[in-house]
């Protein structure tokens, strides 16, 4: 499939001279595999470090192809699943550090938007995290006393009358709201950072599958028309991860999907009132988020997330979730009926069993990101200037944050990994369920 078709912000970005593939063998300092935030914000971090290093990203279609490309353009705070899920699994402590990594990382996409003048619609209006029940409000409500006590970046609690001055739904009863969220074209902006590592002197080979990574003292990646020898070798494949051996246990492949409309007319915006463009998730364990894009479309996603048998990653439509996210749109904002929907993507993001991320060390000389969680615009952004201190041996304060080098549980192979993604999804799917009965 043309990669334009898989998703709205890659039809749109406008036009794209793709990069040579990799042909004949190569040696690098350092070998990024993966054209995503990660991989090629590692590019970028490493040749502003050392201007010296010969870097070489491998993609296997071209830049921004993964969920970089798909996602909702969201460049927020969230950590993991949820403030909770995180107490519970690290602790108060690891709460904190969280928030402090996630405001330091939109502040990054931030600096790198401004510095090297990428033409992405970035707006930065805050985000609205809704309540459309009482469960709902009373566990948003928690997490902002949880995100008080471990000294973690203001919010600001907003009842429903001021809930409904900036947004007219009669769904939300109540929502906390983050100052420190913008949305963006991802597609331009992971374009727009692509530009910026080579300017530095990084090599992007586009069209480049990664066949085979053998570890060793040095690492050698296999490609249909050559190879690379490196010192240090990175994976930056996220919801690819479980395509190489050394990753496969860390991560599984969670789909998940979108819908938009047309551009809104000022009649339809009027009616709901979207007037200051915040980005808005719900209380859901599977959440339900909107946002407008730069012409008034609405994107909604959430709703649901599978996992497909074997680890697939090609489930990039939806049609039956597709209904019921359209569904779910009319019924937040019911001024918005026979609303027409042109466009719907999905797409693999990375989860790992505890539902938070995790950064490592494979021996001395292989490294991994995984576990985005679906948060991966700021948050992988970031990512890439940790592991460019990982791989030139710096300890720094993003090298010493909890997730780096942190046990992990491991995802089994199938078919218990499909039973335990299923069981993990329905318990989710069950806790909204039971909200909504309630409701």
């Amino acid at each position: 499939m043309d990669y334009r078709e898989k998703s709205f912000w890659l039809e749109t970005a406008g036009a794209y001279a793709e990069r040579p593939p990799l042909a004949g063998d190569h040696v690098a300092d350092v070998c990024i595999i993966g054209g995503g935030f990660t991989g090629i914000s590692a590019a970028l971090h490493l040749k502003e470090r050392e201007p010296g290093l010969r870097v070489v990203v491998l993609e296997s279609a071209v830049v921004g192809y993964g969920a970089s490309g798909r996602n909702a353009g969201f460049s927020m705070t969230l950590f993991g699943l949820s403030p909770e899920v995180t107490r519970w699994r690290f602790g108060l402590q690891g709460l904190r550090e969280a928030d402090a990594y996630m405001v330091r990382a939109v502040a990054e996409v931030r600096r790198r938007v401004a510095e090297h003048g990428i033409d992405c619609d970035y707006e930065e209006n805050g985000l609205l995290t809704v309540a459309a029940s009482d469960a709902q409000r009373r566990r948003l409500q928690r997490e902002m006393e949880l995100a008080r006590r471990a000294g973690a970046h203001e919010t600001t609690w907003l009842e429903a009358e001021a809930v409904r001055d900036l947004v007219n739904s009669p769904a939300f009863c109540g929502a906390r709201l983050d100052p420190v969220c913008a949305i963006l074209n991802p597609a331009r902006l992971v374009r727009g950072l692509a530009r910026a590592a080579e300017e530095a002197g990084a090599v992007i080979c586009e069209r480049t599958p990664a066949l085979e990574v053998e570890p060793g003292p040095k690492v050698r990646i296999r490609t249909a028309q050559g190879q690379v020898v490196a010192e240090k070798a990175i994976l930056a494949t996220n919801a690819y991860s479980h395509q190489f051996r050394p990753v496969r246990s860390r991560q599984l492949p969670v789909h998940t999907y979108i819908v938009l409309t047309e551009p809104l007319s000022p009649a339809q915006l009027e009616a709901i009132g979207w007037r200051q463009r915040q980005g808005i998730e719900d209380g859901r364990n599977l959440i339900h988020y909107f946002r407008l894009t730069a012409d008034n479309r609405l994107l909604m996603g959430g709703e649901d997330a599978h996992y497909y048998w074997g680890s697939a990653v090609g489930r990039d439509r939806n049609p039956v979730l597709q209904q019921r996210l359209q569904e779910a749109v009319e019924r937040t904002f019911p001024a918005l009926a026979g609303v027409r929907f042109t466009h719907h993507w999905g797409g693999p993001i990375s989860a790992t069993l505890d539902l938070a991320p995790a950064i490592g060390r494979i021996g001395s000389n292989l490294l991994y990101s995984v576990g985005c969680m679906g948060h991966g615009v700021s948050l992988c952004t970031l990512n890439g200037a940790t592991l460019a201190d990982l791989a030139l041996e710096r300890q720094t304060d993003l090298t010493d944050v909890f997730f780096v080098n942190r046990r992990m549980l491991p995802v089994p192979p199938e078919p218990l990994r499909f039973a335990v993604a299923g069981a993990i999804l329905a318990g989710m799917r069950l806790g909204d369920r039971w909200d909504e009965r309630r409701r």
